[in-house]
């Protein structure tokens, strides 16, 4: 038995696996931090000056939330700056995911730190200031919707394609860059084109503003019946909202970060497109290299005389496929 990897050339190799609307994304990211900032400091001025506790703490609030998009605006900064860095081996296009699961962190702790707080005032009311406190939890969430419409602006549904990344060689060697325009394999599954890192800048955002609409309504409520325990009870729901929602990104994100199979049909799809003709794939590992990137390592035994170049061919069709390395195993045939 022996092994083929096709011939080999010393050509440079760069793997830049960012996704399609990576720049615009840090724009608006870096943007919207910019609006909270400006939010935060007018907050804790105004707060200051005015003698409002409320708007002091409302402004604090809004730094917690500034300094999650900060990790995402840096994700998105450093994984540009360092792309073409030799030595991330698969490229930087996990940045986002790293930050990702950070931001699930980060929510998971503002979610018990709300909840913590709920149950306390459900134990024990405090006096609500509701002319201070209404206006201010409306403010919070005009910002939360700017934020949002800005950092969604342009952006396509999860679904980011990158045909353009730095594979423009042509070489023979076993690390092939598998992409077709005129695929048909694996269009349909869109997961793996997820941009974490928006998407948990995205999730910070709509949490604070789902806080804002069941604070005000809590507020609402307390002021038109004198039901005090409706604020900390809305702040209890927002608390659970949020876990969920953390929960989901920690899910998603820790997977990528462990190289778990991201796509389980396309994994099939390889296999079978790579068994079609006989052949018999013995090792199979396929990965999220970044948003809209696959990795793949195919191990494959054959009694023909095929290398390869042939299956990479065969696996031309897999748009997401952006870095293949194919093993040939040479077998006698059964017979002989």
């Amino acid at each position: 038995m022996t092994d083929s990897f096709g011939a080999f050339q010393p050509t440079p190799h760069a793997h830049v696996f960012l996704g399609r609307d990576h720049q615009r994304a840090e724009r608006r990211t870096w943007a919207v931090i910019i609006l909270c900032t400006i939010m935060m400091l007018a907050e804790i001025i105004g707060g200051a000056l005015f003698g409002s506790l409320a708007l002091i703490a409302d402004g604090l609030h809004m730094s917690t939330h500034a300094g999650a998009l900060l990790l995402a605006a840096l994700a998105y900064t450093f994984a540009r700056r360092y792309a073409y860095d030799r030595s991330f081996t698969f490229g930087t296009g996990k940045f986002g995911d790293l930050a990702g699961y950070s931001s699930a962190i980060v929510l998971a702790m503002i979610a018990l730190l709300i909840a913590y707080e709920a149950v306390e005032r459900l134990i024990s009311p405090v006096p609500i200031s509701f002319r201070e406190a209404i206006p201010i939890a409306f403010l919070g969430l005009a910002v939360n919707v700017a934020s949002a419409w800005l950092l969604s602006g342009g952006r396509d549904h999860d679904h980011y394609h990158n045909h353009a990344h730095v594979h423009d060689h042509h070489h023979e060697h076993d690390h092939e860059h598998a992409h077709d325009h005129h695929h048909e394999h694996d269009h349909a599954h869109g997961t793996h084109h997820r941009d974490n890192n928006m998407r948990a800048a995205v999730v910070h955002v709509m949490a604070d503003a789902a806080v804002s609409v069941l604070v005000i309504v809590g507020l609402l409520l307390a002021r038109a019946f004198g039901w005090l325990w409706m604020d900390p009870l809305a702040g209890l729901i927002g608390a659970v909202v949020i876990a969920n929602w953390s929960f989901g990104l920690l899910r998603d994100t820790g997977a990528i970060l462990l190289d778990r199979t991201p796509d389980l049909g396309i994994a099939e799809k390889v296999r079978q497109a790579v068994e079609s003709e006989g052949d018999r794939v013995t090792d199979l590992h396929l990965w999220r290299l970044g948003p809209g990137h696959l990795g793949a390592i195919v191990s494959v035994a054959t009694t023909k005389a095929r290398e390869a170049a042939h299956y990479r061919q065969r696996l031309a069709g897999f748009a997401d496929l952006s870095h293949v390395t194919v093993e040939v195993q040479h077998a006698p045939p059964a017979n002989d």
